[in-house]
């Protein structure tokens, strides 16, 4: 089964429309398959979308390889970057800012509502929803200098099409974003070389490196290259604690970090935001202790978010191969988002 981090989509009212990233990364978009969960639910929109007569085959059966539209792809394509975006100046693959996301996911579910009425009656949020998101607090303001025109060109376009939805709050609000042409603010940062040496009267039971798995933590707040994570055992007269960094931060959030082996949980480190990184210690039980005192370290792993079975976790493979496509991308396919970031680059990587 394909990974999501592979696979872009998106659900629609009664279905999954599935894209391949390869193809929506190289400005391609030639074929998409729909998976229908509610047949009733879909067969209003699919009809507008692909005819009743190929509309009818999918309904019957199921689901369908069928000619791919170009709105769909880029709204798909604009979700993926949003959740699974291998953020990374050390990979020379910088932070895309959320702002400038929403603003165009927003010109890009208007668009899908305009193409099919319906499809997304259960999406995830409104071109109104996304549009508040973006400008709230300034936000888009803050983000849009880099590309000024272009913000001011997407924004002019939602205005309208809010205007003809008799949203006029809105529609007046969007015509009054007005960003100024200038560079943009993004603070940069350097990895950590690892967690520093041991106290006087410490010693390092056990020490170890691993890889932050996109898929168990929130998107956009850490670095995603491999082997970012560093941990160590630390034994001290008062206690015996793990202690626990994640370099790359770039934003904060909830996390912990979670100690196992042979997929056995025995400790779990809150992680709290410093200077670019994420760190944290936790002392641990005798039970604990007397496991790390008899395993080799390689059989200890270290798990950043979430720990649990339900996640489908990504593979280094998995990562690799999606870095290396956002690295091929050629600039004239690159979103708002991108560009911005690209028109940055030289100042702050």
């Amino acid at each position: 089964m394909t990974h999501p981090v592979h696979s872009p989509v998106v659900a629609a009212d009664g279905a999954v429309i599935h894209f391949a990233l390869a193809e929506l990364l190289d400005g391609r978009t030639s074929s998409m398959r729909i998976e229908l969960s509610d047949a009733g639910a879909a067969e209003p929109w699919l009809t507008r979308l692909v005819g009743e007569e190929t509309s009818l085959t999918v309904l019957g059966q199921g689901q369908a390889d069928l000619p791919a539209r170009p709105e769909l792809g880029r709204l798909a394509l604009l979700l993926w970057l949003r959740r699974w975006w291998p953020a990374s100046p050390s990979l020379g693959v910088p932070s895309l800012d959320p702002a400038l996301l929403d603003l165009e996911t927003a010109v890009a579910t208007a668009a899908v509502e305009d193409l099919a009425e319906g499809l997304l009656d259960a999406f995830e949020a409104s071109p109104a929803e996304l549009f508040d998101a973006a400008i709230a607090e300034g936000a888009l303001l803050a983000a849009a200098r880099p590309v000024a025109d272009d913000v001011r060109g997407m924004c002019t376009h939602l205005a309208a099409w809010f205007d003809d939805q008799d949203d006029v709050v809105r529609a007046e609000a969007a015509a009054e974003v007005r960003p100024e042409t200038a560079t943009s603010g993004q603070r940069a940062y350097a990895l950590a070389a690892g967690t520093e040496s041991a106290a006087p009267g410490e010693g390092v039971l056990a020490s170890g490196r691993a890889s932050v798995d996109w898929a168990r933590v929130p998107p956009g707040i850490l670095d995603a290259a491999e082997d970012t994570v560093t941990w160590r055992i630390v034994v001290a007269t008062a206690a015996t604690r793990l202690e626990v960094e994640v370099a790359g931060a770039f934003a904060d959030a909830a996390i912990v970090a979670v100690a196992t082996h042979d997929g056995e949980p025995f400790a779990e480190v809150p992680l709290h935001l410093g200077a670019g990184r994420f760190t944290g210690a936790a002392e641990l039980d005798e039970a604990a202790i007397r496991l790390a005192a008899g395993i080799h370290s390689g059989r200890i792993a270290l798990v950043v978010g979430v720990a649990g079975e339900g996640v489908t976790g990504t593979t280094p493979e998995d990562r690799a191969r999606v870095v290396a496509l956002v690295r091929a991308r050629e600039p004239g396919f690159r979103t708002l988002a991108e560009r911005a970031a690209a028109a940055s680059a030289d100042e702050e990587f």
